[in-house]
């Protein structure tokens, strides 16, 4: 669902024992089949190399995906010579990269001749390597652009056309820019349901253009008046040479668009309100987490909460510096995440932002990164609950709060205590329990580059994730930004 390319190789029972339920014997291939682009089984050592370079060639092209490789024991245990293919022809596997010139000019000129136009922006554009050319159009049209949770960095949030998130938790300029818009323009965006709320009363008076590599996506939820099959990166650089010429003969005018625009900025302005419980504010911490580490540092994000003011409060101005699983929602996701991302960018600042439940996951990890010499910095944003769960069951089930609640920092007994694990993995590890500390253990950890740091933030249970749609209504129904939360307030 994220487009992740990866490749996956497994081992098999020896083929002889295939079908005998031998022990450890697992169809691993047509599990796997749901959730991979491909599979292969390999019985034979003379097709390992061609397995490999085939395997490796579709997950890296057209839509990333992963690719599973399995591979008989006996196989594993056999020799043939190494015969690299010097060509991968795989009948039937054409990605298209290249879009239909006359869809690209349709899609100009529906562009120039909308008032309302707003560019929907998904991961695909980060996985095409398409935000140099993103920034291009942009600024040559001069409509509002809305980041997802995937594509958070593919457009820098200083620029003044990018309105920020949009959906469930996105930001109320964002979600209603998209509902009153007049034309839609989805660059790798799967209208996942997480951002289009009730489908059907997504983007009601919009005609859409739907650009994506993976044709399945296309007209999957939303109709498209405009569909174009096509690698992102490719087709943005026809649209914006299509749009150069579309609006000389149609000038397009978005003054009263943006009037609007930036009437909900100003009426709605993203911010927090402290805790009254005199534990730290989450999205704080994140947000000077954010500030002091700068857009140069990549930030991992677990599930949850702390995920989500990730995403809001942290600036993101490059593409690459957010990791997060959106499709799938994994928790545990964090720290291995970030563990990656250090050994590829050694030189770079990497953070794993977790909750206090994701971290217990794959906390296991910081012996890897200890013994690696992998030294990434770890912020547990510790609520002592499952946080986005219990949000739920106060604001949908009467604040019946069924084992959401966790004993990790507000009880007396910390089970567990993260800075013990921590100190037992060979971490730095440092608890955060007072604004005044928060600045200086964030630097501390900038600053230690020979281990692993653990810094346990201990903030308050009762903070919210504003604003929210609840799931299966409309995104029109923005009313939870304002009833609930005093910090958006119309002027």
């Amino acid at each position: 669902m994220d487009s992740v390319p990866l490749l996956a190789i497994t081992g098999q029972v020896f083929s002889t024992s295939m079908g005998t339920d031998a022990f450890q014997e697992v169809d691993i291939s047509g599990i796997t089949m749901p959730i991979t682009k491909h599979s292969f089984l390999v019985t034979k050592p003379e097709d390992i190399p061609a397995t490999m370079a085939a395997a490796y060639h579709i997950a890296t092209t057209g839509r990333p995906g992963p690719v599973l490789v399995d591979v008989t024991k006996d196989c594993q245990q056999a020799s043939a010579p190494f015969i690299w293919p010097p060509k991968v022809d795989l009948p039937g596997y054409r990605p298209v990269m290249k879009a239909h010139g006359k869809q690209v000019q349709a899609a100009a000129q529906m562009l120039a001749e909308a008032e309302r136009p707003v560019f929907y922006v998904g991961g695909g554009v980060v996985r095409s390597g398409a935000s140099a050319e993103l920034l291009e159009l942009a600024t040559l049209v001069g409509a509002p652009i809305v980041t997802t949770l995937m594509a958070r960095g593919a457009f820098p949030d200083s620029n003044e056309l990018n309105l920020g998130m949009p959906g469930m938790h996105g930001a109320v300029p964002a979600v209603l820019a998209i509902q009153e818009s007049d034309l839609l323009i989805s660059l790798g965006a799967r209208f996942d349901d997480r951002v289009t709320g009730k489908p059907s009363e997504f983007a009601p008076l919009a005609k859409v253009i739907h650009v994506d590599i993976d044709p399945a996506e296309i007209g999957k939820i939303r109709a498209a008046e405009v569909p174009i099959v096509g690698d992102a990166k490719d087709v943005i650089i026809d649209l914006t040479a299509a749009f150069a010429e579309a609006s000389k003969q149609t000038t397009p005018d978005y003054t009263a668009w943006w009037e609007r625009l930036n009437l909900l900025r100003n009426q709605f302005p993203l911010g927090f309100t402290e805790p009254d419980d005199g534990l730290l504010s989450p999205q704080y911490v994140i947000q000077r987490i954010g500030e002091i580490t700068g857009p140069e540092g990549i930030f991992a994000a677990g599930v949850g909460q702390h995920q989500m003011w990730s995403a809001q409060f942290i600036k993101h101005e490059r593409p690459n510096s957010w990791l997060n699983s959106g499709g799938a929602g994994t928790m545990g996701y964090g720290l291995p995440a970030a563990m990656g991302a250090k050994v590829a960018n050694p030189d770079r600042p990497v953070w794993a932002i977790d909750g206090d439940g994701c971290f217990q996951m794959t906390n296991q990890e910081l012996a890897t990164c200890t013994i690696n010499k992998i030294p990434i910095k770890v912020a547990i944003i510790n609520n002592s609950s499952l946080g986005m769960v219990r949000q739920w069951q106060t604001l949908f089930y009467d604040g019946r709060h069924s084992f959401t609640d966790l004993n990790t920092g507000h009880d007396t007994v910390m089970i567990p205590d993260f800075v013990k694990l921590g100190e037992a993995y060979g971490c730095l590890s440092i608890r955060v329990t007072k604004k005044e500390e928060i600045d200086p253990a964030i630097k501390l950890a900038l600053e230690t580059n020979d281990r692993p740091v653990v810094i346990d933030f201990v903030v308050s249970r009762d903070s919210m994730v504003w604003p929210m749609v609840p799931q299966g209504v409309g995104n029109s129904s923005v009313q939870y930004a304002r009833d609930h939360a005093p910090e958006w307030e119309e002027e």
